[in-house]
């Protein structure tokens, strides 16, 4: 099924969506997206359904072709302070407010959304498989939490997060029972079966 360009036509419409919420560890990411009313890409579609280099090809593309794009970031002590799915919204929030033109609409990929300022918006639920605003917001936000992830590797390599990015995989918990938490780790998450068992690594 193509992927619709917009919700509501006629109105400037802000694509957002998020990247990393079920991260272990590292901030999450989140995107906002303004498309031409002339957009197209055959290849564009939902961040999970393309390959990571799909995702870095499509990049540039939409940097290039956007009204508007920003993308917002919401650090893992600000996640533990005010829970995932606020941080969400307020990454949501962060990379609205740096579009450089003023979004009529805005369509959410999801169920939930904290209303931004008085702009009119529509969550929908697997949007970013709907709609191609979600779904560039959903790759951008995707390549930039990767590219970030990235960089702690070099930092902690021990936690694979080259492979994983952050998630809870077999390996990433077996390196935290060994090695302890990153000053990177979400604490407010399940890290291990036995908190108990963590140590700070320095």
């Amino acid at each position: 099924m193509a992927l619709l360009l917009s919700y509501k036509q006629g109105l400037l419409e802000a694509g957002c969506d998020e990247a990393g919420r079920g991260c272990l560890a590292g901030s999450v990411f989140a995107a906002a997206v303004i498309l031409p009313p002339d957009f197209e890409n055959d290849l564009l579609n939902d961040s999970k359904q393309l390959t990571e280099k799909q995702r870095y090809q499509l990049r540039p593309v939409i940097e290039e072709q956007a009204l508007a794009w920003a993308v917002g970031i919401v650090t893992a002590e600000e996640i533990d302070e005010i829970n995932i799915l606020n941080a969400s919204f307020l990454a949501m929030h962060r990379a609205i407010n740096q579009l450089t033109v003023q979004p009529e609409h805005l369509l959410i990929d999801g169920n939930r959304f904290k209303k931004y300022k008085e702009v009119p918006h529509t969550c929908i639920v697997k949007g970013d498989g709907k709609y191609l605003p979600i779904a560039a917001a959903s790759i951008l936000a995707k390549t930039y939490r990767d590219d970030y992830m990235l960089a702690l590797h070099e930092e902690f390599p021990v936690y694979n997060w080259d492979h994983n990015k952050g998630y809870p995989t077999r390996k990433h918990r077996a390196a935290i029972r060994l090695h302890g938490v990153s000053p990177y780790h979400r604490m407010s998450y399940r890290l291990l079966d036995n908190q108990l068992e963590l140590k700070f690594q320095p």
